[in-house]
This record gives structure tokens, sequence and C-alpha cells, in this order.
């Protein structure tokens, strides 16, 4: 949700609060299980299996994880006046955040994804 400047921020679920609405929400705010599920098997051998609970663990940490940085680089597009958040965006506020293992990485993917 954005608030009237463009930046966006995020609401946590009240476990009191009984409406069906605040389910949607909190489920349109989470990544497809069965896509976390997919990304977990490929890293895993072929046999592996895994727990429901792993799953939906991954994908509350990655949801959370992609909200965060994703807000990092919303304020800096707020505070530049500007609309579109790219891919450097994202990388620069990856590395303010502190994942500096994942800078390098990523600055390498951003082209790639550009030329796509």
């Amino acid at each position: 949700m954005a608030d009237e400047t463009g930046a966006i921020f995020y609401n946590s679920l009240s476990w009191e609060d009984d409406d069906n609405s605040s389910i949607i929400k909190e489920q349109e705010r989470l990544l497809p299980i069965a896509n976390v599920g997919r990304i977990m098997k490929q890293i895993l051998p072929p046999n592996a299996k895994i727990a429901k609970e792993a799953k939906e663990t991954i994908q509350e940490c990655v949801s959370e994880f992609i909200s965060f940085v994703t807000g990092e680089a919303s304020e800096k597009c707020r505070r530049e006046r500007r609309k579109t958040l790219n891919g450097d965006d994202i990388c620069w506020a990856v590395g303010t955040l502190g994942f500096d293992d994942y800078d390098i990485p990523l600055k390498r993917l951003v082209p790639i994804i550009y030329l796509k």
C-alpha cells in the first residue's frame, strides 16, 4: 500500500482481526507457496522431501525480505522524486541494508535481466 507521497509501507496483520479480508491481504503479501517449494527443491537432492512448515517459514522470510528491500529502494526513489523503481535501486538497497554478500551477484544479474 502507498501513502500520498507514493512511499510504500507494509502493515502487520493483527491476529485479533477475524475478518476474511485480512486473510486475503496476508495471502496476497506472500509469494505463492508452490513457487517457494519449487525453488527450494532445486537446491536439494532429488529424493528430498520438504515439510509444509518449512515451506511456509521460507515463504514468510522471503516475502519479508522482498518487502524490506523494496521499501528501502522505494524510499530512495521517493527522495529522488522518481516514480519508477529499477534494478539499480534494488542493488543499492541490498548494499545499504548490509546484505553485501548479495551485492556483486545482483549487479551481475541486472544487465542480464535487462536484455530479456
